[in-house]
């Protein structure tokens, strides 16, 4: 008996350690891509610079970003003629603290698209899978709704239902979740169309395997490379799409310091303070391009015949 026993354990032991290996073999590989990779490298630090002001903003920030001081009013950036190195990227027409307030807006960019990709992503997924399994009626059905939304605008979509239902970080996180769900739909829908014909999964209906056994072993696992790599587009645009709200007040409240809402200050002092707009938006920039930086490095890892082609 405890031969058995030592038996059992030591197979397990050499399992977990087989696992082990296997993930860490994994990282290991991902990491080998992405050092090769210098632009996806690029936009992993950017990424993380800004992830990282927004989970240490109060720490970061030199001052509390809503302080008004009028005595202070306009400063302009240290390295110019009358700036002041206390406030390095100047000061807005209130007195506040340019760095202070990017820092923190950063937290409402990275919260709206994070949440509003999660929401999107979770029911795209769920009405996409119901949508190309199912065929038939169900299928129809579901994609005449969703091709009439993407026939419509999407900014003039998002501006009109963010002028009725107002104001206030929950709701721009719910307007963009559930405006962009019909992209994951037709993603999802797709890979599923494709997966179905494949042959793994034929063999699988071939031997009787339960609808619900092919869904989660053999079609959910090769949807997440596809949906990773649009939900990393897909969260920079709604980080745009935030900031584009907030220069028409139409996202947070003013009193929550956001890059959008920023932006719509400084219009008002763009030829005669520019740093007022300029940074918000350089802001704006450099989240984007860090996030689209590392969706091309999504996609190429995550598809084989990418990296094909690059080698």
């Amino acid at each position: 008996m405890e031969n058995g026993k030592s038996a059992g354990l030591s197979t397990g032991l050499r399992i977990d350690e087989r696992a082990e290996s296997g993930f860490l073999h994994s990282l290991s590989y991902v990491g080998k891509l992405l050092w090769r990779d210098k632009a996806g490298m690029i936009g992993l630090i950017m990424f993380l610079t800004v992830a990282a002001a927004a989970i240490f903003a109060p720490w970061l920030a030199p001052y509390n970003p809503l302080k008004q001081d009028l005595r202070s009013a306009k400063i302009p950036p240290a390295w110019t003629e009358r700036g002041d190195i206390s406030h390095p990227l100047g000061t807005d027409n209130l007195g506040r603290d340019i760095l202070s307030r990017i820092i923190y807006g950063s937290r409402v960019s990275l919260t709206v698209g994070f949440f509003g990709v999660l929401i999107a992503c979770s029911l795209g997924l769920l009405i996409g899978l119901i949508s190309g399994y199912a065929g038939g009626r169900t299928d129809n059905m579901i994609m005449a709704g969703v091709n009439l939304i993407l026939a419509l605008p999407y900014l003039v979509f998002v501006v009109f239902i963010a002028a009725i239902l107002g104001r206030g970080l929950l709701i721009v996180i719910l307007i963009f979740g559930f405006t962009d769900i019909p992209i994951f739909v037709r993603i999802t829908r797709g890979e599923v169309l494709r997966i179905r014909e494949s042959g793994y999964v034929e063999s699988a209906m071939s031997i009787g395997a339960s609808k619900w056994r092919i869904i989660f072993r053999h079609i959910l696992p090769n949807l997440i490379g596809p949906l990773i790599t649009i939900a990393t587009f897909e969260m920079s645009a709604m980080i745009f799409y935030e900031a584009g709200l907030g220069f028409l007040g139409l996202s947070v409240p003013p009193s929550v310091p956001s890059w959008g809402n920023m932006l719509a200050t400084g219009r008002k002092y763009l030829t005669i303070y520019p740093w007022i707009a300029t940074f918000p938006g350089l802001a704006i920039v450099f989240t984007g391009l860090g996030m689209n930086l590392l969706g091309d490095w999504f996609r190429d890892v995550l598809d084989p015949r990418m990296r094909r082609v690059k080698k």
